[in-house]
């Protein structure tokens, strides 16, 4: 009798584990842009990529995929993009560098609005930001459905290229305006990237450049030390709603 105690408690626990590990969450893509984008999905510390690493998103339509947990990624959408005559993809913006649509464990080359989530285990707390430390190139949101605690929304929705400043503008073709690099991307000091002696928390204090992004978006990070009003949790197994240009 007790050795069937025992396997049923050991067969729960089994369950109890394979839940945690297997529990999804849906990860809505929304794009209020008046164009076509090819968001971007990339898992970090080289774990088996999501279902989709990139896909292609008319202007009003949604799309969703589910993350497993625990999950620790980023989000981000390519614009401008095109198939040459050899069959090859490309994008103007937060390309990824893979010749196709899917980005299959690349990034995005910055500059790139960025949205990063780590996602807990089941009932654990997750954390999410919007990012402009590698720059920007679209207005983008992040958004939780359901879960506990304060679960606030992280965006940054105005249109930044048109305010970048002259030596952080990306031009396109036509010399229009079409992404804001970071500091750090540009001119690669240590003070403006936080690393070197710059590097331990606390060291790295906001510059004219930074500021400029904090100004336009509060809730984004602006650079790499911007975690007091950029940082954004959520527990108990929270869903997530992404769009760009909200």
């Amino acid at each position: 009798m007790v050795w069937g105690v025992t396997l049923a408690l050991y067969g729960l626990t089994l369950a109890f584990f394979f839940l945690s590990v297997t529990h999804a969450a849906r990860i809505t893509f929304t794009n209020n842009c008046a164009y076509t984008i090819w968001p971007g999905t990339l898992t970090s510390a080289q774990k088996p990529q999501l279902s989709t690493t990139g896909f292609e998103l008319a202007s009003k339509a949604s799309s969703a995929i589910d993350v497993p947990s625990p999950w620790e990624g980023r989000f981000w959408a390519r614009a401008q993009c095109s198939t040459d005559s050899m069959g090859t993809f490309s994008c103007a913006t937060a390309e990824c560098s893979t010749g196709q649509v899917t980005c299959n464990g690349n990034s995005a080359i910055p500059p790139a609005s960025l949205v990063e989530i780590f996602i807990a285990a089941s009932g654990g707390m997750d954390y999410y930001d919007v990012s402009n430390v590698d720059g920007l190139n679209l207005p983008v949101s992040v958004a939780t459905q359901g879960g506990t605690g304060e679960c606030k929304a992280s965006s940054c929705p105005v249109n930044v290229n048109a305010a970048c400043p002259t030596e952080l503008q990306m031009t396109g073709s036509d010399g229009s305006v079409i992404a804001c690099k970071s500091v750090c991307i540009t001119f690669h000091e240590p003070q403006y990237c936080c690393t070197g002696a710059y590097e331990m928390r606390g060291t790295c204090p906001p510059t004219s450049y930074s500021q400029f992004f904090e100004q336009q978006c509060r809730e984004a990070y602006s650079y790499a030390q911007d975690d007091k009003n950029s940082l954004f949790t959520c527990s108990s197994a929270p869903n997530y709603v992404i769009t760009f240009c909200p």
